[in-house]
């Protein structure tokens, strides 16, 4: 049901209106107990810098940034691609803090960010999607889109009520038609 939501790129984050609905979706994320690397507490003023972070990555080409906006324009999701990666792998991008305000979950919304991100992520040239999620909810949603689980690392992180939790590695072959393949153990 995305019918009312438009996936659109930033390439600047100058819109006063950008940078507030974005730190609300994150603050939302983060008292609704996501862990995206904040602690329960986090204020709008850490939110927005945060965001001011990122709007320098994306004016560098190190990042873009995509985001969903509902029927009557606000911003209810978003999305990262790290695409500054090491000389070695230039074939590969990160995802990023896969953010979809409370109110608009269950919409489709997360499942129209990452259809948008992946498309991007081939138009830049990548092959290969690595990410990584402590939330049982996206791990479904990540699953049923075609990633493929790599492992899980206990401990990794703290949730943001401090107590600790897994993550799961997830990847995503780019490429229809080639099996990417490891060196055996």
């Amino acid at each position: 049901m995305t019918a009312d939501i438009a996936i659109l790129r930033l390439d600047t984050l100058d819109a006063p209106e950008h940078l507030q609905q974005l730190s609300e979706v994150l603050v939302d994320c983060v008292e609704g107990g996501a862990s995206v690397n904040f602690m329960a507490g986090f204020s709008m003023a850490r939110a927005r810098a945060f965001w001011q972070q990122v709007a320098q990555q994306v004016q560098l080409g190190e990042r873009a940034l995509l985001v969903a906006r509902d029927g009557a324009g606000r911003i209810v999701g978003t999305v990262q691609l790290a695409l500054s990666q090491p000389d070695n792998q230039p074939h590969r991008a990160d995802v990023n803090k896969l953010l979809v305000h409370r109110s608009a979950r269950q919409q489709g919304v997360g499942e129209a960010l990452m259809r948008a991100v992946e498309d991007l992520a081939r138009a830049q040239g990548k092959t290969l999607l690595v990410l990584d999620t402590a939330s049982d909810a996206a791990e479904r949603l990540y699953l049923r889109t075609g990633w493929q689980l790599s492992g899980r690392i206990p401990g990794y992180a703290l949730m943001p009520d401090g107590a600790p939790t897994a993550t799961t590695i997830l990847y995503k072959n780019l490429m229809p038609g080639e099996t990417l393949s490891a060196p055996a153990p």
